[in-house]
């Protein structure tokens, strides 16, 4: 029997992305609903001995002989994300993670970000994409997977910490998910951010006739129906990183959090109810770091985890968003409960939408034929 064995990919630029849909956050949301299905119930692959690892970082020294060796300096990351998605999805990944913060100062992107989609079988390369627009739109669609089930459907008031490409993205999905909001809160460091992310919701969202800057976090969680922390920062002192205090949090209040956050005793409540995107995820990176793990990760959902370690907080307590979207747990139960939710952020969400974008370029002929080979020399 003989195989045709040449093997052909496309090439997907930024621009190429936007043509096929990357940017279409209500299908983003969509996809990320359906991926959080697939997760639930088993049908997936990450990194890691338990299938649930965030990826792989190469790490620097602080101190090298090598004078060309890159530091550890502020947000510094080089890693592979890996993944294999089922269902409807059935194919596999790796988005290769660049992160300089330095990168600001040559007018480039904090990030830059590869995907490379392969075949689930024989591995071959069926695209090799742009995943800067991929990155920021599956992850801001996470938090409107959340808002879909644990945000009141009424909700109109968004407060937002930090008006960047995460706050822009987190946005987008939180209108998908609640198409009757109509007024945002934000805080930002500097006028120019604020500037970008104002201009942004009017040129995208006229149905938020009302755009508040406010001057601290307090005023950004105060009388929000949903909230978001998105900006970046210092990793290591938890104190220093951005707070909740329940006092501050209305009854029926989502909080969905992608960014470094901390929250007071108040929030550790029970009757606060804590939801991670993905239980194993958490559990993977607390094996993988020394402890309290929030130190080292500063999101809400490692700070779960190190209550659990201490006792102040049961393990039964932690709800799975993938259990909620498969309809095994329950979303929001009434108008007034307080809901928190970890985002973490995973590789097979970037396989998943990585490949509703990839097979629409197919659809409509976009991209650069690529060719591998037509027969390996090797064998």
């Amino acid at each position: 029997m003989t195989h045709d064995t040449r093997i052909d990919f496309i090439y997907l630029s930024e621009s190429d992305m936007v043509r096929a849909g990357v940017t279409d956050m209500a299908a983003c949301v969509d996809t990320m609903e359906e991926m959080f299905g697939l997760l639930h119930h088993g049908d997936y692959r990450m990194a890691g001995p338990n299938n649930d690892s965030h990826g792989a970082m190469i790490m620097f020294p602080e101190e090298s002989p090598f004078p060309t060796m890159p530091k550890p300096t502020a947000d510094r990351r080089m890693m592979a994300m890996p993944a294999y998605l089922g269902g409807n999805f059935c194919t596999a990944g790796v988005k290769w993670y660049g992160s300089n913060i330095a990168n600001k100062e040559k007018g480039l992107p904090r990030s830059i970000l590869m995907f490379t989609l392969s075949d689930a079988d024989t591995a071959a390369p069926l695209a090799y994409m742009s995943a800067n627009l991929l990155s920021a739109y599956r992850t801001g669609a996470v938090p409107g997977v959340g808002a879909r089930h644990l945000a009141r459907k009424d909700s109109r008031v968004v407060g937002i910490f930090g008006p960047g490409v995460m706050a822009r993205t987190s946005l987008a999905a939180f209108v998908a998910a609640c198409p009757q909001i109509d007024t945002v809160k934000v805080k930002g460091r500097g006028q120019k951010s604020l500037d970008i992310f104002t201009d942004w919701v009017r040129e995208n969202y006229p149905q938020i006739t009302t755009i508040r800057v406010v001057d601290d976090i307090e005023a950004v969680v105060r009388d929000s129906d949903i909230v978001t922390y998105c900006a970046s920062g210092e990793v290591g002192n938890p104190d220093d990183y951005p707070l909740v205090k329940r006092e501050w949090v209305s009854p029926g209040t989502f909080l969905a959090m992608p960014a470094p956050c901390n929250f007071d005793a108040g929030m550790e409540a029970p009757d606060v109810r804590k939801v991670l995107d993905n239980t194993g995820l958490y559990q993977a990176w607390y094996e993988e770091v020394p402890k309290p793990a929030h130190h080292c990760i500063p999101l809400v959902g490692m700070k779960f985890m190190d209550m659990i370690e201490e006792g102040s907080f049961s393990a039964d307590a932690l709800e799975d968003l993938g259990a909620i979207v498969a309809g095994d747990a329950p979303g929001r139960r009434n108008d007034d409960e307080i809901i928190l939710m970890s985002v973490g952020g995973m590789p097979v969400e970037d396989v998943a939408w990585a490949t509703v974008v990839y097979r629409k370029a197919i659809e409509q002929g976009i991209g650069v034929k690529l060719n591998l080979w037509d027969e390996p020399l090797l064998r």
